[in-house]
């Protein structure tokens, strides 16, 4: 087996996908090592996930800087001092500049809980509920400057139920993401993804 994929995780809540990616390593499914789980909440529950699993875990306070260019390059500095293969999303609320993301090329991944492109940004999950459509899912792409526009790795679909809540969507669009990030991390430990353009192809 190779090295095991060296992922930094930035997370600004619950940090759930975060939980799921632990779990998945720790029950050998994923061949990752987490070297940095990175917040810009003191608050987040994904710090106490980390600590609870002794990994690595800081708070990066955006106060401490003047814009969110230089929050980006004190982030891209405390990322880079830890050798990392892979910049891995689980609930950042924070949008990374071209200047971050030009450090770390085809490095960078996110979930996000829709079809993308359809409902990007906020509240995705209610956003779709409202519209009336009869599928959504997640989506795991690679980030660009734009929000949720970069090129798409893989999808799962979630058809919506007439019973339905929004509450009850949600979940099971989570118990979706809960899988599918870790699996797509897997194919990148395995060097199966390929960009070429904004078509993505796992070899």
């Amino acid at each position: 087996m190779s090295r095991p994929l060296r992922l930094t995780v930035l997370a600004s809540g619950r940090g759930s996908n975060l939980q799921a990616i632990i779990d998945s390593i720790d029950t050998g499914r994923l061949n990752a090592a987490i070297v940095i789980v990175i917040s810009d909440n003191e608050d987040a529950f994904a710090l106490k996930r980390a600590a609870a699993n002794k990994l690595p875990h800081i708070f990066l306070d955006p106060a401490r800087v003047s814009n969110s260019q230089e929050y980006d390059l004190l982030l891209a500095e405390k990322i880079k001092q830890q050798g990392v293969d892979l910049v891995v999303l689980a609930g950042w609320m924070r949008l990374l500049g071209q200047g971050f993301l030009d450090k770390f090329p085809d490095q960078v991944i996110n979930i996000h809980p829709s079809l993308l492109p359809a409902f990007p940004g906020l509240n995705a999950q209610k956003q779709a509920f409202e519209y009336g459509v009869k599928y959504t899912g997640c989506t795991v792409h690679f980030v660009d400057a734009g929000v949720d526009t970069g090129p798409i790795i893989a999808q799962q679909i979630v058809p919506i139920d007439p019973d339905d809540t929004l509450e009850s969507l949600t979940k099971r669009i989570l118990i979706e993401e809960h899988l599918l990030y870790p699996r797509v991390i897997q194919l990148f430990s395995e060097n199966r993804i390929y960009k070429d353009g904004r078509k993505v192809r796992i070899k």
